[in-house]
């Protein structure tokens, strides 16, 4: 008994051995093929929210695609994704314009959306060595959504629409918006005293609720979230630019270019795709209908970009 209980212990012990030289190889082949394409692994970033994970997959998936092995790094805190990309520990990530120019340069803002891209493009060459290509159409910037049903009661489409039928609107606050430098004292400074028929704090993850439910018309928001993909929202225009462009795009070490010179067009191609339509729908499918964002990024690619 003991002979035969050691005849399968010796016995797993070489099938163990086998299958580990099995995936072994397997893992050898894979970097053997990635040798003899002549590309290197690209390792991608991406901040740690719904947005940013999706452009960070779909990028991913487009140099899979060209024949470039990924490793991904997605989901970094957005205080700490620059340091990483400077450090070398991503090669590129999805960034915002206006994130670049006033959160990680601190330079003041600017609201004409060539000026800001040009200026961080400029600067980050300078000082990092990173390179910004180019930005996507959507923006998601700062902003306000009323209901259709009162924007289309009262004829408003703009902030300064807004600012002439305030004392017909509920403004659903979330406290520090009321204060901050770049929110509702921004606005008064250019549009005039927003003087609303009601305002109400409530916590910004219950506002959408909040204007389906009516009791409010108005809150604060950001331009491409998923919820605006309903047709009962309506994102006002900011028609006199009180907040700076928020536009996507990819920043990449400088040397990662210089080698690999063609990931510049792939990266850009996908870039192309977002519009801000594109991108709130996107945002939907994961925040609304609660799909992986790793599900929602192949399926666009597969239909949109391959």
């Amino acid at each position: 008994m003991v002979r035969k209980k050691a005849k399968v212990v010796i016995s797993s012990v070489l099938a163990l051995g086998v299958l580990l030289l099995a995936v072994s190889g397997c893992g050898g082949k894979a970097e053997d093929a990635s040798r003899a394409s002549g590309k290197p692994i690209i390792t991608v970033g991406s901040k740690d929210f719904t947005e940013s994970l999706i452009l960070g997959e779909l990028y991913s998936l487009a140099l899979e695609n060209a024949g470039y092995k990924v490793e991904r790094k997605l989901n970094l805190g957005s205080a700490i994704v620059h340091t990483s990309l400077v450090n070398g520990d991503i090669d590129f990530y999805p960034e915002y314009t206006g994130t670049g120019l006033l959160s990680i340069l601190k330079e003041p803002p600017k609201f004409d959306a060539k000026e800001v891209y040009d200026e961080v493009s400029a600067k980050y060459k300078e000082k990092f060595n990173l390179i910004w290509l180019t930005p996507s159409s959507a923006n998601d910037s700062q902003g306000l959504v009323i209901t259709k049903r009162a924007a289309d009661q009262y004829h408003i489409r703009t902030i300064s629409d807004l600012q002439k039928q305030a004392a017909n609107i509920r403004f659903a606050s979330q406290g520090q918006f009321d204060e901050r430098e770049d929110g509702l004292p921004a606005l008064a400074k250019v549009y005039g005293e927003f003087n609303f028929k009601e305002r109400k704090l409530y916590d910004n993850g219950l506002k959408y609720d909040v204007l389906h439910n009516d009791q409010a018309d108005l809150a604060v928001a950001y331009t491409t979230e998923g919820q605006l993909s309903k047709d009962e929202f309506v994102v006002l225009e900011d028609d006199k630019h009180v907040w700076p462009p928020y536009h996507m795009a990819p920043v990449v070490k400088q040397e990662v270019l210089e080698k690999n010179p063609d990931i510049k067009d792939i990266l850009n191609h996908v870039t192309a795709k977002i519009d801000n339509k594109t991108i709130i729908k996107l945002n939907a499918e994961v925040d609304i209908n609660k799909r992986e964002y790793t599900e929602v990024a192949k399926e666009f690619f597969e239909q949109q970009l391959k």
